[in-house]
């Protein structure tokens, strides 16, 4: 089966808009023309870690990795018997016949083992930076995890802080190396504090990658990393708890290295930094799930397209504000992770109509021809007329499943049982009304719809359990000014394969034709918003048309 991708949400240097009507994008790995990175890194004589993992991740997105030694090392699979840094003339060599003919997108460092390393490579990338935009991410390898010789001294840790970390676009230590690099006792700060102190350093954004089980109590069932970034296109920081089962394989040599080189290679393909963090998270789990011995000790990860297909590698990811975790988030989570296979079968699949005028719900209702009916009133919740609106609506909704977007509180107390909540609208919300909304979610008293624009979205709305997940906007639409690239039949496609919850399509379905496309996608429901002016002839028309792509998502596996 040929391999469904996404495409970036947001304007990159890189990122292009693909065409929207388009089902399927073009495969990655077979690029004709693939995204340049290097990685100034050391050699594994073991074939497991350093440059060895990754040329195989960057493959695996597609990318085209130009291999620079900093050090080549004499190790197996049980320990790291001696590290011997190239000479500074031979590294600067490397990068400046690279520079001369093949600029990269990303710089990816890895075992460094010198100051004159990190001072060879400051050299070039400055030179760079100052024709195009050059990504640098930094996995700062200090020491092996298998045991034996020791990768940075003093001096060279004080390099890090001084020389990378202020041009770092991305840092991706594990919580070990992060102590190092800040010079703080082992488990004196959380793992927020320490990425944050690592963000004042310099380094743009930060992702402290395995969390590990002292991170939050009851976490031992999850693998955590915690991002840190600053995203100016959305307008707001994102940060957060990224998590998947963690993986009983012994075999997971290189995932450090396959993590830091995949974010570099989803930088280099347009991605912004948190969605470039959810597809490293992806392909270096399954890289870990796919593991196997290559020797006495802990074996090689590797690295495979087929990731990105992978509905049980797609993450869960917290707010902002969640970092400690408590139980029941956890325990959300860990069900959620489970149960990928089975969403939420209370959702009833037919068109989605959205208006902002109550008197009209009564006419829509009656048709037959909505399942799912939201008010979408772009009013102040103080404004008076807003609780009779709402009250119209709820009793004329009839067997419709009526959703109220935005209001939550007064939609609540006017009697309402299904709400529709932008991420922003989600994020706004006090802790403790979070946790009321989701309580109502868990008894199976209040239906939750959450929007999503981006993979992080995706992730975030995953995390919430909730009753869709909206995917949107699909086409370009004129009725809200957003920052987001339309998401196009393609990412709709590859959204319906890896939400683990019914997705329904929004924006720009101005025809029957478009309507029809969405649904034969995999969409549980397709939202109209035009068409509802249109009368009811329009109506029947897109409801046909969404029947009709159901039965050939049936077909195809997809509904």
């Amino acid at each position: 089966m040929r391999l469904s991708y996404p495409h970036p949400s947001l304007p990159t240097p890189w990122a292009q808009a693909p065409e929207a009507s388009l089902t399927q994008l073009p495969d990655w790995t077979l690029d004709p023309q693939p995204p340049l990175i290097w990685s100034l890194a050391g050699t594994d004589s073991g074939g497991g870690a350093g440059l060895s993992a990754d040329t195989r991740a960057a493959a695996a997105l597609g990318v085209h990795l130009c291999p620079v030694v900093a050090a080549v090392t004499a190790q197996h699979s049980c320990a790291v018997q001696a590290v011997y840094p190239l000479p500074a003339a031979q590294i600067r060599a490397q990068l400046q016949a690279l520079e001369a003919d093949m600029p990269p997108r990303a710089i990816k460092t890895g075992l460094l083992a010198s100051v004159a390393a990190i001072e060879a490579l400051v050299e070039v990338l400055d030179r760079l930076r100052g024709q195009a935009e050059v990504a640098l991410v930094v996995d700062p390898v200090l020491g092996a995890t298998a045991g034996g010789a020791a990768f940075a001294d003093e001096a060279l840790l004080q390099a890090y802080r001084e020389q990378l970390l202020p041009r770092c676009t991305l840092l991706t230590p594990n919580r070990a190396e992060a102590e190092r690099l800040l010079g703080v006792p082992a488990d004196s700060l959380s793992i927020p504090a320490l990425a944050r102190g690592l963000q004042q350093r310099g380094a743009q954004a930060v992702c402290i990658t395995g969390g590990d089980e002292r991170a939050l109590a009851g976490s031992g069932e999850l693998a955590l990393d915690w991002v840190q970034t600053r995203l100016p296109q959305a307008g707001r920081p994102v940060c957060g708890w990224l998590a998947l089962p963690r993986l009983p394989s012994l075999h997971h040599h290189g995932s450090g290295c396959s993590f830091a080189s995949a974010a570099a290679a989803a930088l280099a393909r347009g991605f912004v930094l948190p969605d470039a963090l959810v597809l490293a998270k992806m392909l270096s789990w399954q890289a870990v799930r796919e593991g196997h011995a290559a020797g006495a000790g802990a074996g090689p990860v590797r690295a495979t397209a087929h990731f990105i297909a992978n509905a049980q590698a797609m993450p869960l990811m917290s707010q902002d504000d969640e970092e400690a975790l408590d139980c029941s988030s956890l325990g959300r989570w860990v069900q959620v992770l489970r149960d990928t296979a089975t969403p939420g079968t209370d959702f009833a699949p037919g068109l989605y109509g959205i208006t902002e005028a109550a008197a009209q719900i009564q006419a829509l209702a009656a048709s037959g021809q909505f399942a799912h009916l939201q008010l979408r009133i772009k009013t102040r919740s103080d404004d008076a007329d807003l609780p009779a609106a709402l009250r119209l609506a709820l009793r004329q909704a009839g067997a419709c499943r009526l959703w109220i977007n935005d209001h939550w509180r007064l939609a609540l107390a006017e009697g309402a049982s299904n709400l529709h909540l932008g991420q922003e609208d989600w994020a706004a919300l006090l802790p403790q009304e979070r946790q009321q909304l989701l309580a109502g979610v868990a008894a199976g008293e209040l239906g939750l719809g959450l929007s999503s624009h981006s993979l992080w979205e995706l992730a975030r709305a995953r995390a919430l359990a909730p009753s869709y997940i909206a995917c949107g906007p699909v086409w370009p639409t004129r009725t809200k000014d957003m920052p987001w690239h339309p998401q196009g039949l393609a990412q709709l496609g590859w959204w319906c394969r890896m939400a683990g919850r019914p997705v329904v399509a929004i924006g720009g379905l101005l025809s029957p034709a478009q309507t029809q496309a969405t649904a034969a996608q995999g969409a549980s429901a397709s939202c109209v918003v035009r068409a509802l002016a249109e009368g009811p002839a329009a109506w029947q028309q897109h409801a046909q048309a969404f029947a009709q792509g159901r039965l050939e998502a049936g077909k195809a596996g997809l509904g």
